[in-house]
């Protein structure tokens, strides 16, 4: 344990040592402060290319914003792609202490102290993700030009990685919900990164200190708020997608990623599930990670 704990903070601090990235431009989608999009313009391309979309992790807890994945969202922009990477409204509360950067919550009872900061806001935390995946094709005519919308590939860590399966799941979304759309969106893909895919497991594991059950609004509500956000529960979608999973991950089990994939089977519908030995939750964020350039040609075989 001594061993995986050294290994997980050295991964964590590599990911986030890195400086943030300033966007090319920044557009709206909303009026709120935390309704905007970061978009990173392809490097070395003149041509029209795929957009990938980001939908950044940190439990759905307010600390954790976008910027932390901005060397990501240039990283992928240096590998000729077209970026957008989306802020959306977190859960509130007084923010975690922050001496080192910002820290994940473990997968056991290392979450947030008391009064710390909520998992997500309901429906804000929807609101906005759909809000911005329904803006996008608009906002990145305008900023990213070179973006092809019949292109994109969603992709999302952590809890960004359940946002972005989500996303791609909402023509299947419970009659009478309001992110529900007429038919499937027009992706390429979703690659999901370590993702909280499953989240009755991740109740179950306590996975980020109760960041699921949080999100959902409290305990009373989480039941049944869990057919219209568990991504497992949202199948079969029609959309290809692609879980990245580090076997050694401890804030996010490898058991979460296999349980949405044999949900996935169970409705029919094949899941590609790439787990890499030796890497735990961080390095599929961070450029300087060899886990790094395999979530880049995950993307790719979807995207091209």
């Amino acid at each position: 344990m001594p061993d995986r704990a050294a290994r997980d903070a050295a991964e964590e601090a590599s990911a986030l040592s890195h400086p943030a990235v300033d966007p090319d431009s920044t557009a709206p989608y909303g009026p709120h402060p935390d309704q905007v999009v970061d978009f990173h313009a392809p490097r070395g391309r003149h041509d029209r290319v795929p957009l990938v979309v980001v939908l950044h992790g940190g439990a759905w807890r307010a600390p954790y914003d976008r910027r932390h994945v901005s060397p990501f969202a240039d990283f992928l922009a240096r590998r000729g792609f077209a970026v957008a990477s989306v802020e959306y409204r977190r859960g509130g509360g007084i923010p975690a202490p922050r001496e080192a950067g910002p820290r994940w919550a473990g997968p056991r009872g290392a979450g947030p102290r008391a009064g710390g900061p909520v998992a997500g806001r309901w429906p804000e935390t929807f609101d906005d993700v759909a809000a911005a995946l329904d803006a996008l094709p608009a906002l990145a005519a305008e900023h990213v030009p070179l973006a092809d919308p019949r292109r994109t590939v969603v992709t999302g860590h952590s809890a960004g990685g359940h946002l972005a399966l989500w996303a791609a799941a909402r023509h299947v979304l419970p009659a009478g919900s309001p992110w529900r759309l007429p038919e499937p969106p027009e992706l390429r893909g979703v690659v999901a990164l370590a993702p909280i895919a499953h989240l009755a497991l991740a109740v179950e594991l306590d996975v980020c200190g109760g960041a699921v059950t949080q999100l959902l609004g409290g305990e009373a509500r989480a039941e049944e708020r869990s057919a219209a956000a568990d991504p497992a529960a949202l199948l079969p979608t029609g959309i290809a997608t692609t879980v990245v999973q580090g076997r050694e991950d401890t804030v996010v089990p490898l058991t979460v990623a296999e349980a949405y994939a044999d949900a996935a089977e169970r409705a029919g519908e094949p899941v590609g599930l790439t787990v890499l030995d030796g890497v735990g939750h961080f390095p599929l964020i961070d450029p300087a990670a060899d886990a790094c350039a395999v979530v880049a040609e995950e993307i790719a075989q979807l995207a091209w």
